[in-house]
């Protein structure tokens, strides 16, 4: 192949075609857990965070929190992903190996958001939510009154075996217009190159250069949708956590209403998690065979990037 500008063209329409392949090709999870919120500026604060949206009998002056009292701040990272093609390679017509690669840079650039999102549930024993405590923790501080005022009592949203050493696992309620996590996407991901024949790579290494990259990041929505466990995955331990999630409150004990919808857990929790959920009879306390009243409960979500 003579190397022209029109050649080149038809190679990069031919790598992003390739590219845009891999993209439908994808099927992220990050969405099952996460709300996707754009950003417009180098960070976010979610000052709104601990305001759980609800309504009260209006009675006297209306109820307000300081939203400087939650700011929970998200920055934005930037990410890419970029290959280089030989000149060489080009002229020798050796272009249909590459078009898998491109493919699978589409592919993977649709499902990096899973790997910002899903990390944050391993690390929420240990990372900060916008009350100051770990996202997954025994002591979040619920106050008596809606305004916040009064001496706080403590909740949990984790139970913690110190016997257990196998991987935590994960009660979400992913029914609501904000889910337990946040994506946040400044940039999306987009595909780039650098093809003019006197490019200095070119002149100094003969090759093309392409690559894909995006601005994101991804944080903690409300702890009260989420309950983290480091278990034995079974029925009791899953009640433990559908109860406990079943009553938490607001400030001033109102109820939230939340019904945990999702159990996510890693690969090799798949198995256990799949028999528990699936099966339609367990065994009891008394090592009899009962109803196995999780069945088709929750949507199962095996976490690749957890």
């Amino acid at each position: 192949m003579i190397i022209t500008n029109a050649s080149l063209q038809a190679l990069r329409t031919g790598y992003h075609a390739a590219y845009k392949e891999g993209v439908g090709m994808a099927k992220p999870q990050y969405d099952k857990v996460a709300t996707t919120i754009t950003s417009s500026t180098a960070s976010t604060t979610y000052g709104w965070l601990g305001q759980w949206p609800a309504f009260r009998e209006w009675a006297g002056d209306r109820q307000f929190r300081d939203m400087k009292e939650h700011g929970h701040t998200i920055v934005n990272k930037k990410f890419e992903s970029s290959v280089s093609v030989g000149r060489d390679q080009i002229e020798d017509d050796n272009l249909g190996m590459f078009s898998a690669m491109f493919q699978e840079m589409g592919r993977a650039a649709t499902v990096f958001p899973d790997q910002l999102v899903y990390p944050l549930l391993r690390d929420g024993f240990s990372e900060l939510c916008y009350d100051g405590k770990a996202f997954f923790h025994a002591e979040h501080p619920v106050a008596p009154k809606v305004d916040g005022t009064g001496t706080k009592r403590k909740v949990s949203n984790t139970l913690v075996d110190g016997d257990y050493t196998g991987d935590a696992w994960y009660l979400l309620d992913c029914s609501r217009a904000l889910k337990p996590l946040i994506y946040q996407t400044r940039r999306a991901p987009a595909f780039t190159h650098m093809t003019d024949p006197k490019d200095e790579a070119v002149f100094l290494r003969d090759e093309y250069r392409y690559g894909v990259d995006l601005r994101a990041n991804a944080g903690f929505g409300f702890w009260q949708m989420a309950y983290g466990a480091k278990a034995q995955l079974n029925a009791a331990n899953v009640w433990t956590a559908i109860s406990a999630m079943r009553g938490f409150t607001a400030d001033g004990g109102r109820a939230l209403g939340v019904k945990p919808t999702t159990l996510v857990v890693p690969a090799s929790l798949e198995m256990a998690a799949t028999r528990l959920l699936n099966r339609e009879q367990i065994t009891g306390e008394d090592g009899s065979a009962v109803s196995n009243e999780l069945r088709g409960r929750f949507e199962l979500v095996v976490a690749d990037f957890l």
